[in-house]
């Protein structure tokens, strides 16, 4: 198993716990959840219960049912509610004398069909009898991050502080895709690696996908521009699966697409036509769950100043290359390689993935130890500085010393040429007029390829290669 050795360390501890525990698993679709927590625990599991997608109770009563006689249960009658399924996994769970009983309820919001009165009975069900029994580990999964949170994790009735444990699985960073890369035997360079992290980000199913007999640009046409593409519809299924209305969700990342630095709430409700209201924070706040978008506050800027920005890989990926092309050649890919467009993309996307590995940066600066915050800043052009500037990555160090990161893709070292010189000057006259920052200010360059040499890259105090956001 590539990675997780945090998160199967956790689990195993949960089964040596003397009480009864219950513990969640949640994390966007394909992150590796399922296969998580039956390659940690499979050997020792009980019962082990799969939801199924978009069908009635009945059809989830009848998989529950058929999934004890599985698991060795004798005997068990057709279930007419949730409250008897529960009531006979009681009994079943009693049966086994033996031991630490291991449960495993594996997409958990797909179980809660409308009016199935599921969530209140999960409720009695650890309550009335769970909670009670020393020997019981139940651990419950689910890509519906946004319902395991507000459901279960801040549910105000039965469920109110009974989870007793929680893994969010996040996806994989460089250096575990270059584990995996390596284990499967593709043979990718770094810069392979990076570009297919910018691409699929680090969902291991995606990853899973990629075959050593291909170049990765024959991979990419395969899997998302080919007609039978293994990913060709994973954008609609993906929103589906996670989100009732989809369409909703689909709207809000395709309007923040737009704009690489993030929008603020009343620039998303104008350009989704949607009121401000508590619909709109509510969408926004689940995307955040998933891990689709992250919200920050600008340096210097209060709470109510809040930005919302799209982060994931391949939902950005989407919408720049798929959305707008229905019927795409299926060597797209292949042939767009040397574009404008797609170095304008990877540009972007870079900057995207060194905002997914901040501590690595950190890391390379050698300030791990040391207390920062992390910060993005742009400034419109206005009375107080007559120059607009953006600065994606800002560290704030507690040694007074601030890191303006600047990010670069480019296929040879980059060189610093007198234009691009002339704008980090004015960056820095900017963010120190506009902030009233007197401490050091570092300029740091993370890049692909390095730093040429020349009169121009003394401006740049630290480098971090490419190699360093592998570490």
């Amino acid at each position: 198993m590539i990675g997780r050795s945090s998160e199967a360390r956790y689990l195993l501890e949960m089964v040596e716990k003397e009480d009864a525990q219950l513990v969640a698993v949640y994390g966007r679709r394909r992150v590796g959840k399922t296969y998580l927590v039956r390659q940690v625990l499979g050997k020792k599991m009980l019962f082990d219960h799969t939801g199924l997608y978009h069908v009635s109770l009945s059809e989830q009563l009848e998989a529950f049912r058929d999934s004890m006689l599985r698991c060795g249960a004798r005997n068990v009658a057709v279930f007419k509610s949730w409250r008897e399924a529960f009531n006979a996994l009681a009994k079943f769970i009693s049966s086994r004398k033996n031991g630490r009983r291991v449960v495993f309820l594996d997409e958990l919001p797909w179980m809660d069909t409308q009016k199935s009165g599921f969530v209140a009975a999960f409720e009695h069900f650890w309550n009335g009898w769970a909670s009670a029994q020393s020997h019981l580990l139940i651990i419950f999964c689910g890509s519906a991050t946004s319902w395991i949170i507000n459901k279960v994790l801040r549910n105000k009735g039965g469920l109110h502080n009974r989870v007793t444990g929680t893994i969010a699985l996040q996806p994989f960073q460089l250096s575990e895709c270059r584990e995996y890369a390596n284990k499967t035997g593709l043979a990718y360079t770094e810069q392979d690696i990076c570009e297919a992290y910018m691409v699929f980000g680090g969902i291991p199913y995606y990853w899973s996908l990629l075959r050593k007999d291909e170049s990765l640009a024959q991979s990419i046409d395969r899997l998302l521009f080919s007609m039978n593409g293994s990913l060709r519809h994973e954008f609609s299924e993906l929103y589906a699966s996670l989100f009732n209305h989809e369409e909703n969700y689909s709207r809000l990342v395709s309007v923040l697409a737009t704009r690489k630095s993030g929008m603020s709430l009343a620039e998303i409700s104008t350009e989704a036509k949607q009121s401000k209201g508590g619909g709109l924070t509510k969408q926004l706040d689940e995307l955040e769950q998933c891990g689709f978008i992250r919200r920050y506050v600008s340096w210097g800027k209060r709470k109510r100043d809040t930005l919302y920005q799209l982060m994931d890989n391949f939902t950005l990926f989407h919408l720049a290359f798929i959305a707008d092309n229905p019927n795409p050649d299926p060597h797209f890919w292949s042939k767009s390689l040397q574009t404008a467009q797609v170095y304008a993309w990877r540009g972007l996307a870079f900057e995207r993935v060194c905002l997914q590995h901040v501590e690595e940066i950190k890391h390379a600066l050698g300030i791990s130890g040391v207390l920062t915050r992390v910060f993005s800043w742009r400034h419109i052009a206005d009375d107080v500085y007559p120059y607009g500037a953006q600065i994606d990555l800002i560290i704030e160090r507690a040694d007074r010393v601030v890191n303006l990161c600047e990010m670069k893709w480019t296929e040879t070292p980059y060189a610093i040429e007198k234009n691009y010189y002339e704008q980090l000057q004015q960056k820095i006259a900017a963010f120190r007029t506009v902030t009233g920052y007197r401490h050091a200010i570092h300029f740091t360059l993370v890049s692909s390829c390095g730093l040429t040499p020349n009169k121009y890259s003394g401006i740049i105090q630290s480098e971090i290669s490419l190699e360093q956001l592998f570490q």
